[in-house]
Parts: C-alpha cells; sequence; structure tokens
C-alpha cells in the first residue's frame, strides 16, 4: 500500500476511535418542530424472555460488533463524525445531523443543512471528488476491482485511480466486528448459527461472502439473527456499485413465521404467469428461500440512515439467489410502528371517507411482504448480454428494483386472491397500496423507495387508477389498478431484461417527478404534524 493509502487507512482507524457504542437515544430536542419533527421517536423493544442463557450473552458482542459497521458508515457516508457534530452548537441540529449521518437531509432529496456543506457527492465517500466518469471508466476496463462491491476507490502517490478492498480500509474496526462474530459463535448453541458466524468473521477479513450468504439461507432454526457486513448499495447514488456497511439484530417471531412460510413455495408458478415474453421469466427463482417474521432490536450503519427499512429481502448476491434463493424479512415491530404513527393518519387526510376502512395493519404487513417476495421474481442477467441488471443499469439499478418489487407484490397479491390462494378483500390491498405510495413518495428522490415511489403514482395517475377530488382526496379505481399493475410490470421487467440503461433513466427522470398537486397534498402533511419516518430509542437499556 502506497503512503498516501496507508496515510487514508491510519485516518479511518483514528477515527473509529470513541464513536459511539451501543446507546442510541432519539429524544426530540427540537421542541418548536422543526428538523426533527420529521421524525416520530419510537422505542425500538422487545420479548427476550424466548432467549437461552447463552443467547442472551451473545447479544453484547452483537452490539458491539453492529457498532464497528457504524463507525465505518460513518466513513463511507460523510468521514469525520467527531468533527461534524463537534462543529453544531444547536443541539437539535446536531441530533439531525446524527439521523443523517452528515449534513444532508435524506429525507428531502439530500438537501444541505448546515450552511457553507455543499451538495451532497453522489458517489458518497467512495470515490475521489475530483474523479471524472472517464477516467474511472477507463480504470474499470483495466481492472474488476474498480466495480467491486467491497473496494473504496482513492488516489496513489502520483495521482493514479486505485482501489483499496474494504478489509484493509476498515482494517480496525473490521478486526473488531470480527473477534466480537467469533466469540459470538462460541457460544451458539444453533449449529447453523455458529457456522454462519464463523464464515461472516471470515468474509470480513477476505470481502468474500458468498459462503456465509449460503451459510446464512441454511441456518433455519436460530431464534437470534445478525445481519451484518457491506450490503446493500443505495449510498452510492454514482454508479451503484458499492456496497456500505450496516447491521441488524432480529429476533425471529415463530407464530408469525409459521403465517408466511407457503408463500415462498408460490414463486415457481407466479414467475410462469409474470405478464412479460417467456425470455423474460425464464430465470427461476430458488425455492430453498424462507419467510419469516422478526421484531427488530438494533438498526447501525446504513440501515439506520434516515428512512428505515420495514424489511429485508437478502443476499443480494445473483449467484446465490439463483441457486439458493433469498431470505425476506418482516420486522413486525418496525411495521406496526409506520402504520400506526404515519400510515394510518395520512390515510385519514388523504384517501375518500367511505375508501378509508380499507386501509389497514394485515393489508400493510401482506403489501410490505409481498414487496419482499417480488425481489426474487423477474430476471437477474439481462437477455441482452449485458451482464447482470445491476451492472447495466448501474445507478438506476436500486430505483428500478424497489419499483419491480412494489408493483409485483401487488400483481402476486392479485393473482394469489384471484386463484383462491389469498384471503381477504383485495380493496384493502389496493387502497392501502395506494396510501403507501404516499407515505414513500415523502422519503424523497434521493431515496431508491422514493424515486420508485414517485415514478409509480405519475404512472398509476396515468391510467387512471386513482383520481383525486376537489378536496385533495384520492379514490382507487379497482379496475383500472389492476391495468396498471400489469403495464408497468411489463416495462419494468423489460427494461431490466434488456438492461437499458438509457430508458431506465428516461423512465425515473420523466415519471420520478412531484407533480404541484402532489406536492400541495404532501404539504398538507407535513403541516397536518404527520412525522414522515420513524427513528429509534435503542440499545440494551431500552430492551431491559
Amino acid at each position: 500500500m502506497s503512503t498516501r493509502l496507508t496515510a487514508i487507512a491510519g485516518l479511518a482507524w483514528t477515527l473509529s476511535l470513541g464513536l459511539g457504542a451501543c446507546e442510541r437515544r432519539a429524544g426530540n430536542t427540537d421542541p418548536e418542530g422543526g428538523l426533527l419533527a420529521k421524525y416520530a421517536t419510537v422505542p425500538l423493544t422487545a420479548d427476550l424472555s424466548t432467549l437461552t442463557p447463552a443467547e442472551r450473552e451473545m447479544l453484547p458482542l452483537f452490539f458491539e460488533a453492529a457498532d464497528a459497521m457504524e463507525r465505518i458508515y460513518w466513513l463511507q457516508a460523510w468521514g469525520n463524525r467527531d468533527s461534524l457534530l463537534a462543529s453544531l452548537a444547536d443541539p437539535a441540529l446536531r441530533r439531525f445531523a446524527e439521523i443523517n449521518y452528515g449534513p444532508w437531509d435524506r429525507l428531502a432529496d439530500e438537501e444541505p443543512f448546515v450552511p457553507g456543506v455543499g451538495p451532497k457527492p453522489a458517489g458518497a465517500n467512495f470515490y475521489p471528488q475530483d474523479m471524472t466518469d472517464e477516467e474511472f471508466e477507463a480504470q474499470a476496463a483495466r481492472d474488476p476491482a474498480f466495480r467491486s462491491l467491497y473496494t473504496v476507490v482513492r488516489r496513489d502517490a502520483d495521482g493514479t485511480l486505485t482501489t483499496v478492498p474494504y478489509h484493509e480500509l476498515y482494517a480496525e474496526d473490521t478486526r473488531l466486528a470480527v473477534e466480537k462474530l467469533r466469540a459470538a459463535a462460541e457460544l451458539a448453541e444453533d449449529a447453523g448459527l455458529r457456522r454462519y458466524l464463523e464464515l461472516r468473521a471470515d468474509a470480513l477479513l477476505s470481502d468474500d461472502y458468498q459462503e456465509s450468504d449460503r451459510a446464512w439461507l441454511d441456518m433455519k432454526t436460530n431464534t437470534i439473527d445478525l445481519v451484518i457486513g457491506p450490503i446493500e448499495t443505495y449510498e452510492d447514488r454514482r454508479f451503484g456499485y458499492k456496497a456500505a456497511h450496516e447491521a441488524y439484530i432480529l429476533l425471529k417471531d415463530r407464530d408469525w413465521s409459521a403465517r408466511l412460510a407457503r408463500y415462498a413455495a408460490l414463486l415457481p408458478d407466479l414467475q410462469r404467469g409474470l405478464p412479460v415474453p417467456e425470455r423474460y421469466r425464464q430465470e427461476m427463482p430458488g425455492t430453498d428461500a424462507e419467510l419469516n417474521a422478526y421484531d427488530a432490536i438494533y438498526y447501525a450503519g446504513h440501515g439506520n440512515a434516515g428512512s428505515k427499512t420495514i424489511a429485508i429481502n437478502l443476499p443480494n448476491d445473483e449467484v446465490v439467489q439463483l441457486e439458493k434463493g433469498t431470505r425476506r424479512l418482516q420486522l413486525k415491530n418496525a411495521v406496526r410502528a409506520k402504520f400506526d404513527r404515519i400510515l394510518a393518519p395520512l390515510a385519514d387526510r388523504l384517501i375518500v371517507p367511505d375508501q378509508r376502512a380499507h386501509v389497514t395493519f394485515d393489508a400493510f404487513f401482506a403489501n410490505t411482504m409481498f414487496h419482499e417476495v417480488a425481489h426474487g421474481l423477474g430476471i437477474k442477467n439481462t437477455v441482452t448480454g449485458k451482464g447482470t441488471v445491476r451492472e447495466a443499469l448501474r445507478e438506476h439499478a436500486s430505483p428500478m428494483e424497489e419499483g419491480k418489487a412494489d408493483v409485483l407484490g401487488l400483481y402476486m397479491a392479485t393473482a394469489l386472491h384471484e386463484g383462491g390462494d389469498e384471503p381477504g378483500d383485495l380493496r384493502d390491498r389496493y387502497v392501502t397500496f395506494l396510501a403507501s405510495i404516499f407515505r414513500s413518495v415523502r422519503f424523497g428522490a434521493s431515496s431508491a423507495h422514493g424515486r420508485a415511489n414517485m415514478v409509480r403514482f405519475n404512472f398509476f395517475e396515468g391510467m387512471g387508477a386513482f383520481s383525486r377530488d376537489s378536496t385533495g382526496a384520492y379514490r382507487v379505481d379497482m379496475d383500472r389498478m389492476r391495468e396498471a399493475v400489469a403495464a408497468l410490470a411489463e416495462l419494468i421487467l423489460t427494461l431490466q431484461g434488456d438492461g437499458d440503461y438509457e430508458g431506465a433513466g428516461t423512465l425515473l427522470a420523466e415519471e420520478g417527478v412531484i407533480g404541484p398537486a402532489l406536492q400541495s397534498d404532501l404539504d398538507r402533511l407535513a403541516g397536518g404534524g404527520i412525522p414522515v419516518d420513524i427513528v429509534f430509542e435503542q440499545g440494551p437499556s431500552v430492551l431491559r
């Protein structure tokens, strides 16, 4: 490693020290309802009575490993956490910077809220700020490490672009996490969990995650779970190549998981019925997959930044997905918090009175579940020889994939209901789906989920799937909603299968915008005191 790169790595190690341990309290210190009013504070608690004594011993180790991911993510998203927070005298502003992992508002298209900061780099801290796309592509053509999920691009001593593996640049926190995972593995009574923790520790040191991904899918009987490592690529809005560090500590709800287990087996039949030509549905999803419900007890790193995920679908590796499928994790306590604090009051303002009863928690939970299941449908490799969909669509891949999962989730719910495999009132799914669009659109265009929802809102509106009356209330048209779901599903699956970078970009640019009428409705929500998202009060003392 060059002298310059050694200095960079040393800086990362220095910055990682003392960046906060397991306690993160989110009390609203902004009594006048400024920026912090965007978030509702929710204690992240769960029933720990099902844990064995050994599993209770593992929890502190998991917290420490998760906090190592937290420190690494700060370096990826911003840089020196402590210097930023120390520069903010206002406690509310400082807390808002903690929530956003930097001085840019993740729920307002990354607008800076600290004077003089300037716009957020699209590539976050993964690339040199003076690097041109042409310079990157020239180097990437010669060295595939530039497009690796697990390298940071830097300049060498002579100014040439080079790459640094994650496990080298973030060595100190990586080693700490590895130590904690191995200690937890020694305590693990569940053989599958023990093997996963051992392999995940090895993966953090090698930046090769496939075997640990397979082991994570293989473990079936564990109660406690830890999702950890560099996983999602949303933070890299420049190319969509670089994965950001995060962690979730989870407890399985066995009763709810038993209710959900049957859906994974339906994926092959649903894949065969997709509304696209056969070549776009020729990949059969793996059937060694699970759909489980969990209570989350800790979020760290990327998963804790800005809007909080309520479901997880992993692994992202296309090879492992096709070989074994994925696991879908519904975070039940987070889903409930978002429904109670955001979706239900939002529906009271934006859905016509005679359809409001169709906005239900069960429908919200089911739609979220089908969204995650739908990630396993469609196509992972382009039919045009352009490599994987992720490689071909680059920075457009994440919003297109989220849009696909949303619309195919509703397609699945419709197909299963019409086939007699899904009980309940389909109107609940459709009206709750529309209300959920309003919820997610408020995340802004910087979020892949927000952009996907804007595209869907405008596409559905153009097809008459819903209408808006003079009071600003919306009504779902059931028949036209079915037609819009099929049409948008076909469009997105075709763009993905073709690896059509330009077409995907055009769709996002033209449809991924908020029109004046919708903006006025969103402004009404803000003025009515409805938060945009939730922030957690979490950690060992909260659990106790």
